[in-house]
């Protein structure tokens, strides 16, 4: 008994030194990937990249910003900021200085947004973004505002940014009942209302079940739609959402 407990405690000890040994080495493993990010603000990004190179790390020109104090070519920011620990292979983000502003920010309000786009790019500034939005009473297709505005100073970023101006939905209405109304009232009151009369067709007859009885032929000519036919069908139907300027079509008798 006394052999058995000798041989349990034995590998009980055995297997506390193997975890302990195994959660050492896997710290010393994670710890000796870990490298320390160095300071590249002011230098340029070939420098920037030979320095992170060497740590097994790598360098991405993010953005690119003005600044008064930062001369062109030379980092401004960096991600993450030095002295951060991160392991081997890790992505160091940095911004380039532009230097001083040196272009005037153009005024293209008022003008098209095909026009606007040329005269921004022309001054070597690039378009970040443009918004629409409907303005009664603009005309579409016209640039409404602009960030920055026209000549502002201390501008961060080579970049502008537009509003402009789309054309306006179509007023929507409610489509009315025009059934058991005679077609030419009905036409007055759609086209008073912006509304356009499309195919007027008669109403097929309701077919008889009663046995044919031979008669001789005779050619019948068809009636045709006038002022005075009753609307029995109508497309789109009452209750439909239609747009100023849609068709409407009938079916009388």
């Amino acid at each position: 008994m006394k052999l058995f407990f000798r041989f349990a405690m034995l590998a009980l000890v055995l297997v506390v030194v193997a975890l302990v040994s195994a959660v050492t080495a896997m710290r010393f493993a994670i710890h000796g990937q870990e490298v320390e990010v160095p300071a590249l603000v002011g230098l340029t990004p070939s420098d920037a990249g030979s320095s992170v190179a060497g740590l097994g790390l790598q360098i991405e020109v993010e953005r690119q910003y003005y600044s008064p104090q930062i001369p062109e070519g030379r980092i401004m920011t960096q991600l993450p900021l030095p002295g951060a620990k991160v392991r081997r292979g890790w992505l160091v983000r940095v911004a380039e200085s532009l230097g001083p502003q040196r272009v005037a920010i153009p005024d293209v309000t008022k003008q098209s947004e095909r026009a606007a786009e040329w005269n921004i790019r022309r001054r070597g500034i690039d378009l970040a973004s443009t918004a629409e939005m409907q303005l009664p009473g603009t005309a579409a297709d016209q640039v409404l505002a602009q960030s920055p505005p026209a000549n502002a100073n201390q501008v961060a970023a080579p970049k502008t940014s537009l509003l402009v101006t789309v054309p306006a939905d179509p007023p929507a209405y409610v489509m009315p009942s025009l059934l058991g109304q005679p077609l030419g009232s009905a036409s007055r009151t759609l086209q008073d209302a912006g509304f356009r009369l499309g195919n007027v067709s008669m109403a097929l007859p309701a077919t008889s079940e009663a046995s044919p009885i031979s008669t001789p032929s005779i050619t019948v000519i068809p009636p045709q739609p006038s002022p005075a036919s009753i609307i029995v069908v109508q497309t789109p139907a009452a209750g439909q959402k239609i747009i100023a300027g849609a068709v409407v079509n009938f079916e009388v008798r």
